[in-house]
């Protein structure tokens, strides 16, 4: 059994939603940050670090998103990747890579000076950069964003996911992005599979149960 560590509204959305596009058996185990879980002994043997999310596939630990994803599309949902040596798993993992590298990389420097760090290591001056940061990406992305379907065609890839929920985190944030790219994200974020991460996360909060 598959067991995935997150929390609600976290990354470990990114692999929820996988998980339940592959139609597979898992586990769901909440790291409640609210209750400080993610500090105790019984999770940091899984993940020094104390982030989600941490995946357990049998024998094999498993931390980073962009990890995961790849470890479970190429073990249980190849389809989800190109194939292996094309140029179009080349131009895959190039918007894999820049949605993780360019896009989040500007919207967590603003979640740790918002909310993540502690409050005396917090740089409310990094904001506006921050924010520049993002909108120059978002503006590439948006070159690169087909005006229907997926970034590949019809079939969603792994990198649409990651892609995404990333731009669901800058909507969150109140970052604007541009018509073409927010038209992908409102358009890919109708997934039914998407709908039934983000329930099965809420409903493992202790006031849900």
């Amino acid at each position: 059994m598959i067991t995935l560590y997150g929390f609600p509204r976290s990354r470990s959305l990114r692999i929820s939603w996988l998980l339940e596009e592959l139609n597979l058996e898992w586990r769901y185990s909440l790291v409640d940050f609210n209750q400080g879980e993610h500090r105790s002994p019984e999770f940091l043997s899984i993940n020094p670090a104390g982030k989600v999310p941490a995946l357990v596939d049998g024998e094999l630990v498993l931390l980073e998103s962009g990890a995961i994803s790849l470890h479970l599309a190429q073990r249980y949902g190849p389809h989800w990747l190109p194939e292996p040596g094309s140029d179009e798993a080349a131009r895959h993992n190039q918007l894999l890579f820049f949605s993780l590298c360019e896009l989040e990389q500007p919207l967590w420097t603003m979640g740790k000076h918002r909310f993540a760090l502690p409050e005396e290591r917090r740089v409310p001056a990094v904001l506006e950069t921050a924010a520049w940061e993002f909108s120059r990406a978002a503006s590439l992305m948006d070159r690169w964003v087909p005006e229907r379907g997926y970034l590949l065609g019809e079939q969603p890839r792994v990198a649409d996911i990651l892609l995404t929920h990333t731009l669901n985190w800058a909507h969150g944030f109140k970052q604007p992005l541009p018509d073409k790219l927010d038209s992908y994200r409102l358009r890919v974020s109708q997934r039914p599979a998407l709908a039934r991460a983000m329930q099965r996360e809420t409903e493992a909060l202790p006031s849900n149960k």
